[in-house]
């Protein structure tokens, strides 16, 4: 596969501000994708990297961002009042990859930043063209009284969840049911075994990121 420069990337002149890498490929196809952390990782995290490798090895620019919670302090789950300006942050990155791909914009995150990126989403249909959701934190763990769906029946942006088969955050056949509430088109891909952090704890499964890959590529030819 091609290679892809990786970089790190910064914009100070929007508020909040957009950080975290930036991968160029060496043979672009004009699209991009954004991909964000759970609630107590970062751009960093070894699933981030993995799908990024994969995304800008077929093409994509793809950035991995660092949420505004997670640029203000290294460490620790974001507050109460951090979630909306999250997703300003979110919104900015997609506006700065506008302006720097002429093609598709897709927005993804595992768990907390995928729940952002939904949010996002829900709150404007047109900012991105499909979602890629890993480990979406459907409820806190022994809680599933306690439903995060309050957003999904104003959600049309397809979107692709991937969810291992013992995440405490929700199971398949609870996510099944939640994704009826979404009026757009939906997949679930079940990693079987994996828990919250789909397999990437320590080290990483390089078969998934290209799985999820292909399993995109094959949903957005559903949407045509």
């Amino acid at each position: 596969m091609p290679e892809a420069s990786i970089r790190d990337f910064a914009d100070n002149a929007v508020d909040p501000k957009v950080r975290g890498f930036l991968h160029t490929p060496e043979t672009p196809n004009g699209n991009a994708l954004i991909l964000t952390h759970g609630a107590g990782s970062n751009a960093q995290a070894p699933l981030l990297v993995a799908l990024a490798e994969t995304f800008s090895a077929n093409g994509f620019t793809v950035l991995r961002c660092d949420l505004p919670y997670r640029q203000s302090r290294s460490f620790g789950p974001p507050g109460q009042g951090d979630a909306a300006r999250d997703r300003a942050g979110l919104k900015n990155a997609i506006a700065i990859m506008r302006g720097m791909v002429q093609g598709r914009i897709f927005l993804g995150g595992h768990s907390y930043g995928g729940r952002q990126a939904s949010m996002l989403c829900a709150e404007d249909r047109d900012l991105a063209v499909a979602l890629l959701l890993l480990s979406y934190p459907l409820h806190p763990p022994r809680k599933p009284e306690q439903q995060r769906t309050q957003h999904l029946p104003d959600l049309r942006t397809p979107a692709l969840f991937v969810s291992g088969t013992r995440d405490p955050f929700g199971s398949i056949p609870e996510l099944q049911q939640a994704l009826k509430m979404i009026p757009a088109r939906t997949k679930l891909l079940s990693v079987e075994g994996a828990g919250h952090d789909l397999g990437f704890k320590g080290k990483a499964k390089q078969e998934l990121p290209q799985i999820i890959f292909s399993e995109l590529i094959k949903f957005l030819e559903t949407l045509r």
